[in-house]
């Protein structure tokens, strides 16, 4: 049941065959889901009503072949108005329509159309052209159908064009991200590189500074090698000298006594108070090496034989 202006429309009233008649019944909306239990009403006349706009479910109501909408005060079509694929007839003059919605090329079917008396399009109203018979009305159909074609076709590139141009950025993003992860990668890599780098020369600079550390220890405990060889070689050497110059000294003086001795021997001035002194150190000097060779001879009498 549907109403309109405060009054109950009987839609099985309407009916006749397959014909529903809803004019002048002062509808301000389609009975959409009544129209949906009436499958068989194959035509549909809705002018001369008070209608203003479709609902979306309307396009449900696929069953129909002839609409009639004439004389009311449509602005829009509903967007999925192509759903109505058996639709042959249509007839939308007199409303207020300036564009049909892109998925009336859909209607492949559609055989007849009038479009007079609506504010259309000035690109839309030459192709659809008159209506005044029978004739124009199937070539306007024609004519229609061909155009929003042609537009769809064009949308339909263009959609192409625009999902082509996003998966393009969206290649392009990807790259960039790939191109942005290995930079950082790299940048990573780098970071490390000089990381290990600095605490290599840390380490070298640390081993240095030991190094140069334990060489001045072991020069203040005079423990460097060269420096003690160098030094016990002019030891050695000091010492040396000093040993020539005791064995010279000995030599001279032992020379100096057998001069001294010789002289007080045999010279006149073995009477002289210093010969005298000389020669009884002489003299005692002999009688103690002899002494001490008999001491000897009885300590180690084994020896001698």
């Amino acid at each position: 049941m549907a109403k309109s202006g405060g009054k109950g429309v009987n839609l099985k009233d309407k009916l006749e065959g397959n014909e529903l008649d809803l004019s002048l019944c002062d509808l301000n909306e389609v009975p959409v889901k009544e129209l949906a239990g009436l499958p068989k009403a194959t035509v549909l006349d809705l002018s001369c009503n008070n209608l203003t706009s479709l609902p979306s479910d309307f396009c449900s109501l696929t069953h129909l072949v002839k609409l009639d909408l004439s004389k009311n005060q449509l602005q829009q079509l509903p967007l999925d108005f192509g759903r109505l694929v058996n639709l042959q007839h249509l007839d939308l003059l007199n409303n207020r329509l300036s564009i049909l919605p892109v998925s009336f090329a859909q209607l492949k079917n559609l055989k007849w159309l009038d479009l007079k008396d609506n504010p259309l399009d000035p690109t839309l109203a030459k192709v659809a052209g008159d209506c005044l018979d029978e004739k124009q009305c199937k070539q306007a159909a024609i004519r229609v159908l061909q155009y929003m074609k042609s537009i769809q076709s064009e949308l339909d590139r263009e959609k192409q064009r625009r999902l082509q141009a996003e998966r393009e950025l969206e290649k392009k993003r990807e790259a960039e991200q790939r191109a942005r992860e290995a930079q950082e990668r790299e940048l990573r890599k780098r970071e490390k590189a000089e990381e290990k780098e600095r605490r290599r020369r840390e380490y070298d600079a640390l081993k240095a500074a030991k190094q140069e550390t334990d060489k001045h220890k072991k020069k203040e405990n005079g423990e460097n090698p060269k420096l003690s060889v160098s030094r016990s070689s002019k030891q050695h050497q000091h010492k040396r000298s000093w040993s020539k110059i005791l064995l010279k000294i000995l030599l001279f003086l032992l020379l100096s006594a057998l001069s001294t001795l010789v002289i007080c021997k045999v010279t006149d001035l073995q009477h002289k108070s210093v010969c005298i002194s000389v020669n009884m150190l002489y003299e005692d000097a002999l009688t103690v090496l002899q002494r001490h060779r008999i001491v000897q001879n009885v300590l180690h009498p084994n020896s001698q034989q």
